[in-house]
């Protein structure tokens, strides 16, 4: 199996969703056989390719997860759609561990055929978070250059912490990415001095900088890189995407 890199936060607005869109197409275009996997009920990895929410998830649909896949514009980048269906979502949120080690199977058994898969998570620690956590090799966590952003990251290292000790887990920290990243702020120049002195060589090179393209590509149902190839935003998560590539 490939790597299977899960993008979790538990506080929103961070970026996380933005991130696993434009990673994903920048590893497909790169030429590897990507699949993104939208596991936020909110669905915004899943209409920000153009794609229309699932009217059932795969995850808990019987059949095999691999006819759930859909083509993106994107060559080489495949989606598992989310779903905004109470049902689902209240099945997904409120796994029992019985159905957890079931989601796990199933994911993991089905991404066989695939380079790189990224999970797009819930903005919660709940099961559904841990369940996609069991069933990475490496988690990505985005955070964003404010105080409040710095408020539960010591709660989201510990559910890693846990995930990485379970007997059999293959799970890594692969990194820690500062987002809407503005140079000309102070207080973006102390959380980055912050997260840096704690973490090391966890926290990626490359930073995202607040950038309006960013913002505005998902309407469009694109990434950054082809809404705005010429944008800071662009750049920045192209050089982002050679760094996860580097970091084997």
């Amino acid at each position: 199996m490939g790597r299977v890199i899960c993008v979790a936060n538990q506080k929103g607005g961070v970026g996380k969703t933005t991130t696993s869109v434009n990673l994903a197409c920048g590893l497909a275009r790169s030429g590897l056989r990507t699949l993104l996997v939208d596991l936020d009920p909110q669905c915004n990895a899943t209409t920000g390719l153009g794609h229309a929410p699932a009217e059932r998830h795969a995850l808990v649909d019987q059949r095999p997860l691999r006819e759930s896949f859909q083509d993106t514009y994107v060559e080489g980048l495949s989606l598992l759609p989310g779903s905004r269906s109470f049902q689902d979502v209240d099945a997904l949120a409120n796994s029992t561990d019985t159905h957890s080690t079931m989601l796990a199977t199933h994911l993991s058994g089905s991404l066989g055929s695939f380079d790189m898969v990224l999970i797009d998570c819930p903005p919660s620690l709940g099961p559904l978070t841990r369940t996609a956590l069991g069933s990475a090799s490496e988690v990505l966590m985005p955070i964003q250059c404010e105080y409040f952003a710095m408020e539960g990251l010591t709660q989201m290292i510990e559910v890693i912490r846990q995930v990485i000790d379970r007997p059999q887990s293959r799970l890594k920290f692969g990194g820690i990415l500062l987002t809407m990243y503005d140079a000309t702020l102070e207080l973006t120049a102390e959380v980055d001095r912050e997260v840096r002195n704690f973490f090391g060589e966890i926290v990626f090179r490359n930073v995202i900088p607040r950038d309006v393209a960013v913002s505005e590509a998902p309407s469009h149902g694109r990434s950054v890189v082809d809404y705005s190839p010429r944008s800071r935003g662009s750049r920045a998560y192209v050089e982002l995407c050679q760094e996860v590539l580097e970091r084997v």
